[in-house]
């Protein structure tokens, strides 16, 4: 049995101001996506500038708080929104979704896309191998203040949670997930991008890569208690949202590979 590294949550306080780990984790995401969005405008050809790099980022900062907090309070807890509107606003209790996330960058590289007149799949390329270490960053910030822990299991690897009442070993999914959501889809993702690839095909390989691991780890992540099972008595909800990624994902590789594809919309993702 694995025993749970007594952490606290608290990485710095002065005074009255506290600084959290998961906070601090926020940044080291949006910091990673910096420094490999600004390797990548190193490609010849790149399709921007590291000056509009900046811009990038802020963008997707905006769309990951916006969207994975709204995500979170619609997708997870709408009874609690519906019953008190406004805790959709008190952000500092917790409560953020990576669907609703992406939906949130999603959103946001549209507006950048038009704003500086640049492809929108070929930009989505761009941007989503600088996306899984960020949720490698935020999954250790799930680790560090004990939440949403897996499943109970007998295995030599199971972890006490101290914050669990009920004492008992369970996966450390959130390891779990950091090291596949994050370093592994990031390893998969950098190298796939280092060669010129159809316009849709990094994104969609993203799409693929994440909603498979999710799906995966699922199997041993504690299902929320107050939603349980969503489908066929096994099925999460976070499985469940993965499925029309893992759809969409193939549908941009087929659409990235698709034989008849003019010259154009291939060559035109070396600038990707």
């Amino acid at each position: 049995m694995l025993t749970y590294p007594e952490i606290d949550p608290v990485a710095l306080a002065i005074g009255p101001l506290k600084i959290h780990w998961y906070g601090v984790m926020y940044l080291l995401a949006f910091a990673s996506a910096w420094l490999i969005a600004m390797h990548r405008t190193k490609a010849p050809h790149a399709l921007i500038t590291k000056t509009q790099v900046e811009n990038l980022i802020t963008y997707g900062a905006f769309g990951v708080i916006i969207g994975g907090r709204v995500g979170y309070v619609v997708l997870y807890q709408f009874e609690t929104w519906m019953n008190d509107p406004l805790w959709l606003f008190r952000v500092w209790e917790g409560g953020m979704s990576f669907h609703g996330g992406l939906i949130g960058v999603i959103l946001a590289m549209l507006i950048y896309a038009h704003r500086i007149h640049k492809p929108y799949i070929a930009l989505m390329d761009f941007i989503a191998p600088a996306v899984p270490l960020g949720l490698g960053f935020g999954r250790l910030g799930n680790f560090i203040g004990q939440e949403l822990w897996g499943r109970v299991t007998d295995s030599r690897w199971g972890m006490i949670f101290p914050r669990d009442p009920s004492g008992l070993p369970r996966h450390p999914s959130q390891l779990y997930q950091a090291a596949l959501e994050g370093l592994v889809l990031f390893i998969i993702l950098f190298w796939f991008s280092r060669k010129p690839r159809p316009r849709g095909a990094v994104c969609g390989l993203f799409l693929v890569g994440y909603a498979t691991f999710r799906f995966l780890v699922e199997f041993v992540r504690e299902p929320d208690s107050h939603i349980g099972f969503d489908l066929l008595g096994w099925m999460t909800r976070g499985q469940l949202l993965s499925i029309p990624l893992f759809v969409l994902g193939v549908g941009l590789m087929v659409y990235a590979y698709w034989p008849t594809k003019t010259p154009d919309a291939v060559t035109a993702s070396k600038n990707s």
